[in-house]
């Protein structure tokens, strides 16, 4: 089918719960795409730090498809041999204690923040207030929403879940203010990625710690897009230098197969039977894909080429804004980055879609990308290419 018959078969059973690009897409491999009519695509945004690896990847297809053949799942009454050996994994990788595996992101997050409310039980007589950062996104279910620092996800949906508390990124003295005498833990991302690829200040996150100590305060990073290499470590955390007390991760973990999981240490460790669960929580698909994800993750001299390409894109911008004017600045870490414009951003990435090129209007004046770690730098130079093309054109 073509793309406009498919479009004219979809639109209408679809439910329009997102704003989705005219484009149906049929086939991936690597960091292309092609659509219904055959179009080929440069792909930046990898279903949103996704595909870390790329689309179609041969160890993680070899992965499912023997999976598949074998077992895909059980009640969660027993164990799983894939799960088993992926919490493992994870367990070695990360120094963590146990893992708790759940469908999604926002799953993980739901999850973090009853184990904050038991620990606040449990630990600090009862406190259940939970801080998190202005511009923050934590998911669509409704706690995950609640703790989401963005009025504009919230306003349809209200009155939502009570005991959250938010204050702005790197103002420490207003966190301070934030964490009261209710305050049980604080969630963070320590790279904003709904927010606008916006990175902690290491200042900032130091002396954060540092308070929550002081205050047995829980610390809880949610790494769902930061998460397995993104910036240029295994999780970003590494970057700041301290040990979270929780991890939420997602998206790469499943290779592609929905999957998200709670990682805590032994003071958060507090879930008993009866207290969470879930039927799935990512199913032995997507520990399988996990098993393939956390292999390649570990390869030598990944995190070196990630923090190398992720350099080589930022200087390349910041040659261009010697001559395009458009062009504002750029952030991030790594490979998760931002191309801050002084023009409307949807225009550029709708020219970019036109040109075969697959980015991200993050906010109103920026461009965000997060390329496959694994892209070849020619493809990469490439897709860079197409974007200059485009932002000359606006220029």
């Amino acid at each position: 089918m073509s793309n406009s018959s498919l479009l004219e078969l979809g639109q209408p059973a679809v439910m329009k719960n997102v704003g989705r690009l005219p484009v149906v897409f049929t086939r991936g491999e690597g960091s292309r795409l092609w659509d219904a009519d055959g179009k080929e695509y440069l792909d930046l945004l990898t279903g949103i730090s996704v595909h870390n690896f790329g689309h179609s990847h041969p160890a993680i297809t070899e992965a499912l498809v023997r999976q598949a053949g074998k077992i895909i799942h059980v009640s969660n009454y027993f164990y799983l041999e894939e799960q088993v050996k992926l919490a493992a994994a994870l367990t070695k990788l990360t120094g963590f204690q146990q893992v708790f595996f759940s469908n999604s992101g926002a799953e993980a997050n739901e999850a973090a923040l009853k184990l904050a409310r038991k620990y606040g039980k449990v630990h600090l007589d009862g406190k259940y207030q939970i801080v998190t950062a202005r511009d923050s996104f934590h998911g669509r279910t409704f706690g995950a929403l609640s703790a989401t620092g963005q009025p504009k996800y919230q306003a349809s949906f209200q009155p939502v879940v009570r005991g959250f508390v938010y204050a702005p990124m790197n103002d420490l003295d207003a966190w301070k203010t934030a964490i009261g005498d209710q305050s049980c833990a604080i969630l963070i991302e320590l790279v904003q990625g709904e927010g606008g690829v916006v990175p902690a200040d290491p200042e900032f996150i130091a002396g954060l710690v540092a308070f929550c100590r002081e205050r047995r305060v829980l610390v809880m990073v949610d790494e769902v897009q930061t998460g397995f290499g993104r910036t240029g470590k295994y999780f970003a955390y590494e970057h700041f230098h301290f040990r979270p007390d929780v991890i939420t991760v997602a998206k790469t973990l499943g290779g592609g197969i929905p999957c998200g999981a709670l990682l805590v240490d032994e003071r958060a460790n507090l879930f008993e039977p009866g207290d969470h669960s879930t039927t799935i929580g990512g199913g032995a698909m997507a520990f399988a894909a996990g098993l393939a994800v956390l292999d390649l993750l570990q390869e030598p001299g990944l995190m070196a080429e990630v923090i190398r390409k992720g350099r080589h894109i930022q200087d390349t911008w910041e040659e261009w804004r010697k001559e395009l004017p458009v062009i504002k600045g750029s952030r991030g870490i790594g490979m998760m980055l931002a191309l801050d414009l002084n023009i409307p951003s949807k225009p550029v990435m709708l020219k970019c879609l036109e040109r075969g090129l697959v980015v991200n209007a993050v906010t109103d004046t920026a461009i965000r990308i997060l390329p496959a770690l694994n892209i070849p730098p020619a493809e990469l130079d490439e897709a860079l290419a197409i974007m200059k093309q485009v932002l000359r054109e606006f220029s």
